[in-house]
């Protein structure tokens, strides 16, 4: 060969990397464009007491220079640009053009109270966000919130890999049908509660894999895992501690088995919840919780949440009332409560479409039954609903006030995946039909909630219309047209639900074909037929 002239390509080796190459390999790549797309999609501040949160992270760095003491010990002096981006909350109709009148370079401090100076909150959330703390707030804040979607994309693919595979349709659909619209925002976002939902929603699953997998390797990658996911939960909210905790217990509960190899294993659970543990009690906002939210900095739900409830409910009749609505923060998890300060709201369109395809594959999932997974759903539902009754009720508050659907929805990504874990021999399988209907009612809904969450800061809910792009009063400095996102994101989300669901259709089919007995495959395909 003459120099200068470059190999000719060997055909056989591309042929044999394109029988190798699956759609699934995509999967990764579609979902941090479609989760990068939420965290375009809101200005800094956006999600609920972002203030408190953004301050809280700058006063983690241990710089003087972003964070100094106020005249008191609850107080602290930030960056005025920290403490003011969320000028916008509250006014729907206001874009978040009010952001441009903020300096993000400046270094003018601004002192406040609004901060986890007393420890209300566990610090490690706040002290992995510090350490993207640049001269750009903007910048720092974009920052983090792309760290928090590939963290949780790369912790979801590892799941994916190494768990075993009939415990990988309860990972898929577990995230899928519990996260649109309310768990994309708060992934995307720069809320703790996105770790929280984050590290409850994978904890239990990478100990189950721990405790189920036979592979060394693979057993002691999954106990890593399991040891990152509880430290993402119970670093990020006090709440989410004992979250992990339950998660714990329904994962042992489907893989116990009285041998010698389950209690060794068991050690490390057993060491995670002691470190769960540390962080519950250590955090003041669990205090609070346990009391009531009454006490605590809290975002209000709006007046139409609360509107209907009577003025003087005590006693037996606030029990009741809270018992009987409860059913409304769950609902709340698909958009039947507002995005970010409770003031972006959602059409209706995107709660009927994501609930019916949470109920719609949960009632399938429930046909796949053994003691153990019934005992578990009975337990994770018992929680989901006596919980949030209890801390409303002892704080003398009425659902709709105080407690959001974002504190219990890591306990909504359990129960998504436990109503479609595998039982014993029996497999989790949809139909077609049921499928095709579940990629779409879950693609178009998060492409509406990604518009409208879009349209509620581009221009203000004030102005109608189709196009993103029309009249725009706000968006991030130098990323692509508002509508580039809100395409590129939708097509990324639905082309990601499409393939993860043909791959589940696809590795179900196998397992079914596998468990059938030999009689039965050695019929003639015309009898099968």
């Amino acid at each position: 060969m003459g120099p200068g002239r470059s190999a000719p390509i060997d055909a056989s080796a591309r042929t044999r990397f394109l029988r190798g190459f699956r759609l699934i390999y995509l999967a990764p790549v579609l979902a941090l464009l479609a989760l990068s797309a939420w965290a375009f999609a809101s200005p800094m501040g956006a999600a609920p007491d972002d203030d408190y949160h953004l301050v809280s992270i700058w006063c983690a760095t241990g710089d003087s220079a972003v964070c100094q003491p106020g005249e008191s010990s609850k107080t602290r002096l930030v960056p005025s640009a920290v403490l003011q981006s969320p000028c916008y909350a509250f006014y729907s109709d206001e874009s978040a053009a009010c952001q441009s009148r903020l300096d993000y370079t400046d270094s003018k401090l601004a002192e406040t109270n609004r901060g986890n100076f007393v420890g209300a909150y566990p610090p490690l959330y706040y002290a992995v966000m510090s350490n993207f703390v640049g001269e750009d707030v903007l910048a720092s804040v974009m920052a983090m919130r792309l760290f928090n979607v590939a963290l949780f994309v790369a912790l979801t693919s590892a799941l994916y890999v190494l768990l075993p595979v009939s415990r990988r349709p309860a990972l898929v659909w577990g995230w899928l049908l519990t996260t649109v619209p309310l768990g994309l925002f708060l992934l995307a976002s720069n809320n703790p509660s996105g770790w929280a939902v984050a590290g409850v929603g994978s904890a239990w699953l990478a100990l189950l894999g721990y405790f189920e997998t036979p592979h060394r390797a693979k057993r002691i990658a999954l106990g890593a895992l399991f040891v990152l996911a509880v430290f993402m939960a119970a670093g990020s909210r006090g709440d989410s501690a004992l979250y992990v905790v339950g998660g714990i217990g329904v994962a042992a509960i489907i893989a116990f088995e009285n041998s010698r190899r389950f209690w060794t294993l068991a050690i490390l659970p057993l060491i995670m919840i002691g470190v769960s543990a540390a962080y519950f009690l250590s955090a003041r906002q669990t205090a609070s919780g346990i009391s009531g939210f009454s006490s605590q900095d809290a975002v209000p739900a709006s007046t139409e949440q609360a509107a209907g409830a009577a003025a003087n409910l005590a006693g037996f009749g606030l029990l009741a009332y809270n018992f009987l609505n409860v059913p409304s923060l769950w609902v709340g998890a698909f958009g039947g409560w507002a995005l970010g300060w409770l003031d972006t709201p959602i059409p209706e369109s995107v709660t009927f479409l994501a609930l019916s395809a949470f109920i719609g594959v949960g009632f399938v999932g429930l046909s796949v039954l053994n003691g153990r997974k019934i005992f578990a759903v009975a337990g994770v539902g018992f929680v989901l609903w006596l919980l949030p009754t209890y801390v409303l009720t002892q704080g003398g508050d009425k659902v709709g006030e105080q407690v959001q659907p974002r504190y219990i929805l890591p306990i909504m990504v359990i129960m998504g995946g436990l109503l479609v874990l595998e039982a014993g021999a029996k497999r989790f399988q949809l139909g077609r039909v049921q499928t095709v209907a579940v990629v779409i009612a879950l693609s178009a809904a998060n492409l509406v909630a990604l518009h409208m969450n879009m349209r509620r800061y581009v221009t203000g809910n004030d102005v109608p219309g189709w196009n993103l792009n029309a009249g725009a009063e706000w968006f991030w400095s130098g990323a692509p047209a508002p509508m580039v996102v809100w395409g590129v994101g939708s097509l990324a989300f639905a082309g990601m639900v499409i393939i993860v669901a043909r791959e589940m259709a696809r590795a179900a089919a196998i397992r079914t074909v596998e468990l059938e007995p030999q009689s039965e495959q050695a019929k003639p395909v015309a009898t099968a037929v």
